[in-house]
């Protein structure tokens, strides 16, 4: 069974684009609190700072179940649907007739710059990047330097419950704006299909929030995450 509808129209997001094609952010350059961006439909990824939100994201991670790993026999990136599809149920910015990577890049992404003729394709912002703490000026000729993180990476989902899953639901997770950071291209190579307690940012300073966002993630999706990994978020949040 499909999550349920959640699907925007008309190729919108966080950041509404005004008529001379750049973008009005509605939070923080740097990002959101994930405690308040429950739905990933707001920009970025804030640290956590204060003793109640780290302790709320505590909490959040305690929910999180565990289990071991299982064979990555079967995987294969065609298992979660063509990249970045816009044909997606049930996932906010679904059907809105932009590529799901074009919606991250527009959330994310501040002076946003489109090609002509086009109210969806990405051509140049400044994004402020969680995973190394930098503001990058962005263009698609160099689009390499930022890429789109899947929090919890294809393969990790694969392995821990997804290869049980219809299609359909695997479709969401590869395209669900919850699971979906715009980030340092070669952080998002040196990741690969960690958990947390294998690889984290080299910003220390969200490290939590990566934390909790993995939680968002497990907690929607029923995913549970490994023993070492939930061992290691709650450490991040200070438990």
């Amino acid at each position: 069974m499909l999550l349920g509808s959640l699907a925007l129209g008309g190729c919108t997001s966080a950041n509404k684009t005004s008529t001379n094609g750049t973008s009005k952010p509605q939070s923080a350059s740097k990002g959101t609190n994930p405690l308040q961006n429950p739905d990933g439909t707001k920009p970025g990824l804030a640290a956590v700072t204060s003793d109640e939100d780290r302790k709320a994201g505590r909490d959040l991670i305690a929910k999180v179940k565990t289990a071991d790993a299982g064979p990555k026999t079967g995987y294969d990136r065609d298992q979660f649907g063509p990249a970045w599809t816009d044909n997606v149920d049930g996932v906010p910015m679904g059907h809105n007739s932009c590529s799901t990577r074009d919606d991250m890049l527009a959330r994310d992404g501040q002076k946003v710059e489109h090609k002509d003729g086009s109210a969806c394709v990405v051509t140049g912002m400044t994004i402020w990047d969680p995973y190394t703490g930098k503001s990058v000026d962005w263009s698609k000729q160099q689009a390499s330097k930022i890429q789109i993180d899947h929090v919890m990476p294809l393969s990790y989902d694969w392995q821990q419950g997804a290869s049980q899953w219809e299609k359909g639901k695997r479709v969401q997770i590869a395209n669900d704006p919850l699971n979906l950071i715009p980030a340092d291209g070669s952080q998002n190579a040196s990741k690969g299909d960690s958990g947390p307690a294998s690889w984290l940012p080299a910003n220390t300073e969200v490290h939590c929030s990566y934390a909790i966002r993995w939680a968002q993630v497990s907690l929607k999706y029923q995913l549970p995450v490994t023993p070492a990994d939930k061992k290691t978020m709650l450490s991040l949040c200070g438990g």
